[in-house]
């Protein structure tokens, strides 16, 4: 049987130091997912899939950028973005969750609370088809946008009193997307936030967070199953 195509849309990547040690975005997106799916990487400032049926379905990745910031490619995606709506499935991680957003009718802003970093907790609202008897998940963070306008055809499947749209579901397509992201190991999770000490709040606390135990390897595998069209077993 065919593996299933995923295509990595490739929105930015680490500090040029981090990814020496750590490899780029679309890496991190292969080691959560693992093999069993043929993998292409689109840099989506230099080009985009000619039309959404090159691959079965999409990532898109974090990014440095906010999604209200003057980048032709930014624009480029969110007009992507609606021509693959319901012709591929789509997921998207932090500033993907975001793009997402604004492409289908919500809105991005900077938060007010300023900074979400190290490990944080998501409480869980439904159990999709894709999910497992989890109530709640420890996940590593990295933002200081959030969605504050909701997309229509879209529902708050997770979040947190810090950020209250942390999981997105949407009804009128094969999407979803997180505002959390489980393709940082906790070694690159903290070496990220190192990186901007100087301008994150609590640092040191973020840092120690990060050893605590995490869901990075169960929300990976709600991806899968939402990639592979599986339900969860709800044991």
């Amino acid at each position: 049987m065919p593996s299933t195509k995923i295509g990595i849309l490739e929105t930015g990547g680490p500090p040029r130091e981090l990814a020496e040690r750590f490899g780029d975005y679309a890496a991190m997106m292969r080691r959560m997912l693992g093999e069993g799916y043929a993998y292409a990487t689109y840099d989506v400032a230099d080009a985009l899939p000619a039309t959404p049926e090159e691959q079965d379905a999409y990532i898109v990745t974090g990014s440095p950028a906010g999604v209200y910031e003057d980048h032709a490619w930014i624009e480029q995606l969110i007009g992507w973005l609606r021509q693959a709506k319901g012709r591929a499935k789509l997921v998207g991680i932090c500033f993907g969750h975001q793009v997402m957003a604004e492409a289908f009718g919500g809105r991005v802003a900077q938060s007010d609370k300023g900074w979400g970093i190290g490990l944080h907790r998501y409480q869980l609202h439904e159990r999709t088809e894709w999910m497992d008897h989890a109530a709640a998940i420890a996940i590593p963070v990295s933002h200081q946008d959030q969605i504050v306008e909701l997309p229509p055809f879209s529902r708050i499947v997770g979040g947190s009193d810090f950020c209250r749209v942390g999981i997105l579901a949407y009804e009128d397509q094969p999407a979803i997307s997180f505002q959390c992201h489980p393709e940082f190991e906790p070694a690159f999770a903290k070496a990220l936030i190192e990186a901007r000490r100087d301008r994150l709040p609590d640092p040191d606390a973020a840092i120690a967070s990060l050893d605590q135990p995490d869901d990075r390897e169960r929300v990976a595998g709600w991806i899968r199953r939402f990639l592979d069209g599986l339900a969860a077993e709800r044991s």
